[in-house]
């Protein structure tokens, strides 16, 4: 299945969660979307479940089907609990990382901004977005004028939203550091994390 790009706050009223940057439509509209929407919810299957959390997940981070389940898979290979080792996968991907640190104001700009070359990782340009960042890296904004000024901007947007503890933004630089990887607890996502397991595990 291809990235998603159509109605965002459709994904928002079908899983009743802020996946994308909610807006009125959303509040106003706190029912399942369609023309039978404000019908109550049917009872989910454990398998419906299973399938909804792996599709919060996935709609979160942008991440086509095929990208889920590699990186699921490189997941369950690595040492320790597979669903908080999945996680921490998805936070440490460089778009992740540019959005969480206030340089994007979401992850798809931040997506798009590693793809077109404003971002460089320990003083080196990377344009791919899947790049898993390490403790001690630092991420920053290339010299360019406009890849600054789209970074200052989003910094001014985001003044607001907190910075997860172990990143480290410094606006006067347009940078970020990683200054250690995060815990189950640090990634406030509702997303049951055990439940996409055993939906993979089936």
């Amino acid at each position: 299945m291809s990235r998603y790009t159509g109605p965002k706050t459709r994904i928002n009223r079908r899983f009743a969660l802020a996946i994308f940057p909610p807006n009125k439509a959303f509040e106003r509209r706190n029912y399942l979307p369609g023309v039978h929407g404000q019908r109550p919810r049917r009872k989910v299957t454990d398998y419906g479940i299973g399938l909804n959390e792996k599709q919060k997940l996935r709609f979160l981070y942008g991440l086509t089907e095929r990208q889920f389940r590699l990186a699921f898979a490189r997941a369950k290979r690595a040492t320790g609990a597979t669903g908080d080792v999945f996680l921490r996968m998805l936070e440490m991907r460089l778009d992740s990382v540019v959005y969480l640190s206030g340089l994007a104001k979401t992850r798809r700009a931040a997506r798009q901004m590693v793809a077109h070359g404003h971002v460089h990782v320990n003083g080196r340009g990377v344009n791919i977005a899947s790049t898993q960042c390490r403790a001690g890296d630092r991420v920053t904004i290339c010299q360019g004028d406009r890849s600054r000024h789209l970074a200052m901007r989003s910094l001014e947007d985001t003044r607001y939203r907190s910075v997860p503890p172990w990143l480290q933004t410094d606006g006067e630089a347009i940078s970020c550091a990683v200054l250690r990887d995060p815990v189950r607890e640090e990634i406030g996502h509702t997303i049951n994390e055990r439940v996409v397991v055993e939906f993979y595990s089936r």
